[in-house]
């Protein structure tokens, strides 16, 4: 398949795109906030020429010369992609215990702790809290991430489907579900008795594998191409489901999960992932 170089910037008026003159690239195709220059195969684009792209807060990559309505599914990540929070450090933040399970939390995203015992110490903290705390976190802390209607819109308009697979909690996907309209969604279960935590978890574990399981099993059962499938995600866990999918997007996203992704959204909000495509 074709490749194409995109850069994605608000203002274009305002940028220095003369870094990009020793690469003797064809005229761009211009679209909303983005340029698209085809490539040669083989191309890569020089660092030096990144680092000064990136140092005018221009997201750039080499991808795929496709539609949007080329794709069939994206998967994305909730907690710091789809929405701008971690939940289970908003909902440690009812016990008093935010800064603590934060913690936690930043360490696993970076990749240094293990997800699934990450995510059982993180929870047990929770032990005792009142089930009332989640709606409290959904209706006044939980914030979608700019462009995330937009893109979702857009998903609809052009029949590509959506599933959010979150390390989280159901509790939050479901509703974020209800609200958006999107087809699929997959968390973890809190377990909660007499309307408080009990401090664990029921069922199957939504960890790195099985992001990227869902994935794949998605995948086949739409009969799509692997290049018919996007994950988005910000963490350390996104990394299985980001290298399984035709086209994987750091958004906002810890060093390691920059280094397997095909595209970094660093500046922009979600509807650079529409940007990315014609």
């Amino acid at each position: 398949m074709r490749k194409v170089l995109v850069l994605q910037h608000h203002d274009f008026s305002a940028c220095d795109l003369g870094v990009l003159a020793a690469l003797n690239l064809p005229q761009p195709q211009a679209g909303a906030g983005s340029l698209r220059f085809p490539v040669p195969e083989g191309f890569a684009l020089p660092q030096e020429v990144e680092q000064a792209l990136l140092g005018q807060e221009i997201d750039c990559a080499v991808l795929p010369d496709m539609a949007f309505a080329d794709l069939g599914l994206i998967v994305s990540d909730m907690d710091s992609t789809l929405i701008t929070i971690e939940c289970v450090d908003e909902i440690a933040a009812g016990v008093g215990l935010k800064a603590q399970v934060a913690e936690i939390t930043e360490r696993s995203m970076r990749g240094e702790l293990d997800f699934e015992q990450s995510l059982r110490e993180r929870v047990a903290l929770l032990a005792g809290l009142d089930e009332a705390v989640l709606q409290k976190v959904y209706d006044e802390v939980l914030r979608l991430s700019p462009g995330a209607e937009f893109l979702l819109a857009e998903c609809r308009q052009h029949g590509v489907q959506f599933m959010l697979v979150s390390g989280g909690f159901t509790f939050f996907t479901e509703r974020l579900q209800q609200r958006l309209g999107f087809e699929y969604q997959y968390a973890n279960v809190l377990d909660i008795e007499n309307g408080k935590l009990t401090g664990g978890l029921s069922g199957r574990i939504i960890d790195a594998q099985a992001k990227a399981d869902l994935l794949v099993q998605y995948r086949g059962q739409l009969g799509l191409q692997p290049e018919q499938v996007l994950a988005m995600g910000d963490g350390a866990n996104d990394i299985p489901m980001l290298e399984q999918a035709g086209i994987g997007v750091a958004y906002r996203a810890k060093p390691k999960a920059q280094a397997h992704a095909d595209a970094c959204i660093r500046f922009g909000g979600l509807e650079r992932i529409r940007g990315w495509f014609a």
